[in-house]
């Protein structure tokens, strides 16, 4: 290890005027990375949790939504997906594709996932997320060391690994793999703020800009706005501050911003057209729990997971106590990470870092920026060198003082003050330690060891924890492969539509299993899939944006559903109608509040028989609506179990089987639910009926459908939900009961689907391209310029110009 010595000076981020810098080589970067692989995977190992043992991880988004959208980018870069980069065939009877993409697939790393076997696509999405944490990790230490000197590598190592393994990544990131493309961002965003500042980069300054805004725009823009502070504060520091660096340093995020339009825009008009969801207000944590979650091993899902590595608070806390460090440097440093902490807790400053939306789920997904400007102070009183006794008393005063803070919070484990206090001893003991030979190496030792024992314990603690406390579905086994062969083996679109069914996997079982089915999971569900599903009986989760199967032979037969997974098994049946049909001429139905109704006003024909005194005609298949029941439903030996009632759940109509005695009635739970009599005769008659006047051709391309209609007037009907997008030739795209819908010109249909916001994303793209290829192009001619004029500039107070020198050498 190199020597370390407390009169040795650093640059840092924010310090004083800057320091010549050697090249930044290779080994810090990749030290930094590996120690978080070891962290995670050490966590993992610990807590037996995939792929190191028999516990999964398949909880709340990561299984619903993450793993299922990167097994549908697997076959689409495979090209077995059922859709293109524009639409998805497969999921929510058919959706918008670039909204979904450019919120959950969008990461450079997303591709990745294509080298692995499809079977093992929760492999592959473990892979993808530690080494996101790798990549943090090693950006973060690539930042210090270019904005410091060459001589201490070690400790940039460490503080980049602590950045990456801080609280948030582990507890929050690594079941919500596309945050961690924000944990990448900072550093790279801070990285451009220095390009800004020193007037350098004018090309790949916003094109890194774009990158991060791409990966995963969400936790980008927090990223952006805690790169912004920090470069605030370093113009401040350094006695540099313009406004035209200010200006510049806009003028680089809006053109990176821009570059990424042709996603970003889509994406917003997505969330514009999207189901709303429930509206929460935003209440503080607690100061006790705040202040707890700055220690290891704990964990809460509504406060801010911000425990980073002890070397960081006490290296930041003992910031404020050195006499060698200028006053406004380290108030300036330690006002930062204070106000960034600040602003978490208050309700006007959590709406901005959140887009001006409090989130439906944890409402501190800042938490990493926090984590970085900690690290960033610690590294700036490195830049002079150790702290001496002084100061690193006073910082582990600070740290005592922060976790006495916190021991009234029901969150502070015994691990947590064990560690924390191991920790905070290993770590003082090793800045006291000389810096040379053996000390130099014990003190590294010391240093990472309590790196890799927090965050592994963290780990592990947060790996168990959530099991216990938030939503798990199954992983992936031999059962999930023999149901997605068999549904594979079953399919046949797109004569006819294969549903994945029930018992569901995930929230985006089409995507995951395979099939074209209701079952939609996403930011951007619909609004009018949402309402057109509900009208027609279905249930959902998350607040209507998680959709569920619908298993009913009449939604199946208007969705031209041929077959369906169903007890075990793949059912087919031939009661189902083509993807297109012609309805006549007439307004388009106006749905209520009975869904069986709903359901054959779509039809077009009488299906359900009325109970009668609370009972089913015998021969009829009995179904239920009760959406607020929670409960099992029972009709003879057949029973279902319904889960619904709040603005959270709601419960699909459910089969109670055929009702074959007369008079008796089904046991339901409250609140009691409205009947249904499915007469079958009477849907496959209605079926045949519509068949007469359904198209006699259809091709589905992968963003759109062409059809040969038979002669007439009327309405063609696309089984498809009329989402924003959606344009047809001849005639304007209309609704027919929340289905696309066009009126019947020439007996010919052809639509096609444009994402809402792609012409207008392309555009702004392209401006933005050409602008940023102006601000190249000046800035050359520029250099250019004063390249010539200091040539031939005049001899100036007996000075000569470098061009007289060399005339007059000659």
């Amino acid at each position: 290890m190199p020597n370390v010595t407390r009169s040795q000076p650093l640059s840092a981020l924010p310090v004083g005027p800057a320091l010549p810098v050697g090249p930044v080589g290779p080994k810090a970067p990749a030290l930094a990375a590996l120690l978080s692989v070891v962290a995670v995977c050490g966590g993992d190992a610990v807590a037996r949790v995939f792929p190191f043992g028999p516990r999964h991880r398949a909880v709340n988004d990561l299984a619903n939504q993450f793993v299922p959208f990167h097994a549908h980018l697997w076959d689409l870069l495979r090209g077995r997906a059922d859709g293109g980069p524009l639409l998805d065939w497969q999921g929510g009877w058919g959706t918008s594709f670039l909204p979904d993409y450019g919120t959950y697939l969008s990461s450079p790393f997303a591709p990745l996932v294509a080298l692995f076997p499809r079977g093992d696509i929760e492999y592959a999405v473990y892979g993808i997320t530690v080494l996101k944490t790798a990549v943090a990790a090693a950006a973060m230490t690539f930042l210090l060391r270019r904005i410091g000197p060459a001589g201490v590598w070690w400790w940039a190592s460490v503080l980049g690994a602590a950045y990456a393994l801080c609280g948030w990544s582990l507890a929050e990131g690594t079941y919500n793999p596309m945050w961690l493309d924000g944990l990448i961002a900072f550093p790279l965003l801070c990285l451009v703020g220095e390009w800004v500042r020193e007037g350098r980069r004018p090309l790949l300054g916003p094109l890194v800009v774009a990158v991060c805004w791409l990966a995963n725009f969400y936790t980008a823009y927090m990223a952006t706005l805690g790169a912004a502070l920090a470069l605030l504060v370093r113009l401040a520091l350094t006695d540099s501050f313009r406004w035209r660096t200010v200006l510049r340093a806009a003028v680089t995020t809006a053109l990176g911003i821009g570059l990424a339009a042709p996603v970003l825009v889509p994406v917003f008009l997505g969330s514009r057209h999207a189901y709303p969801g429930v509206v929460r207000d935003f209440a503080p944590a607690a100061g006790t729990d705040f202040l707890a979650r700055l220690l290891p091993v704990t964990y809460s899902f509504a406060t801010p997971a911000a425990f980073v590595s002890t070397a960081v608070p006490l290296l930041a806390g003992a910031l404020l106590f050195r006499r060698d460090v200028p006053g406004r440097e380290r108030w300036l440093g330690a006002g930062l990470c204070a106000a960034v902490a600040l602003s978490m807790q208050w309700g006007p400053t959590h709406l901005v870092w959140h887009v001006f939306a409090t989130p439906n789920g944890s409402p501190y997904r800042q938490t990493f920026v926090l984590s970085g400007v900690l690290v960033l102070a610690a590294w700036s009183g490195l830049a002079h060198g150790l702290p001496d006794r002084r100061s690193l008393l006073g910082g582990a005063a600070a740290v005592l003082a922060l976790t006495a803070g916190a021991l009234p919070s029901p969150l502070v484990t015994p691990w947590a003050l064990l560690l924390a206090g191991v920790g905070l001893a290993a770590v003082a003991g090793a800045l006291l330690l000389p810096g040379r030979g053996r000390y130099g190496v014990l003190a590294a030792l010391l240093v990472t060891g309590t790196l890799l024992g927090q965050a592994a314990a963290t780990t592990a603690y947060a790996d168990r924890e959530r099991l216990s406390r938030l939503d798990d579905y199954p992983p992936w086994d031999a059962e999930h492969e023999r149901r997605a062969a068999a549904l594979a083996a079953a399919d046949g679109w797109p004569a006819y539509r294969t549903d994945s069914g029930l018992p569901r996997v995930a929230g985006n079982d089409p995507l995951l299993l395979g099939g074209q089915g209701a079952a939609y999971y996403s930011s951007h569900t619909p609004a009018v899939l949402t309402e057109t599903l509900a009208a027609l009986g279905g249930g959902w989760t998350s607040r209507g944006r998680n959709l569920l199967s619908l298993d009913n032979p009449v939604t199946d037969a208007l969705f031209g559903v041929g077959a369906r997974w169903r007890d075990g098994a793949v059912v087919r049946t031939d009661t189902y109608l083509p993807l297109v049909t012609v309805r006549p001429p007439g307004p388009p139905p106006v749905y209520g509040p009975s869904p069986f109704r709903n359901q054959e006003l779509l039809l077009g024909a009488r299906v359900y028989a009325s109970p009668h005194a609370g009972a089913c005609p015998v021969g009829t298949e009995v179904f239920v609506w009760s959406p607020d029941a929670t409960g099992t439903a029972r009709l003879g030996d057949h029973e279902t179990r319904l889960l619904g009632g709040g603005p959270k759940r709601r419960a699909a109509l459910a089969s109670l089987g055929v009702q074959r005695v007369p008079g008796v009635k089904p046991d339901l739970p409250d609140p009691g639910g409205e009947l249904g009599c499915l007469d079958h005769d009477r849907l496959r008659a209605a079926v045949t009926a519509l068949r007469a006047r359904s198209a006699t051709s259809i091709h589905v391309t992968s963003s759109g459908i062409r059809a040969t209609l038979p002669p007439g007037v009327g309405t063609a009907v696309i089984a498809a939900p009329r989402i924003a997008g959606w344009h047809c030739e001849g005639a304007p795209a209309t609704s027919y009961g929340g289905l696309l819908a066009v009126p019947v010109r020439d007996g010919r249909l052809s639509c096609a689907f444009r994402p809402p916001g792609l012409r207008a994303g392309l555009a702004a793209g392209a401006l933005a391209a050409l602008l940023l290829l102006g601000v190249v192009l000046a800035g050359r001619r520029t250099r250019h310029d004063r390249a010539i004029a200091s040539l031939t500039a005049a001899p100036v107070g007996g000075m000569t110009s470098a061009a007289s020198r060399s005339a007059g050498g000659r």
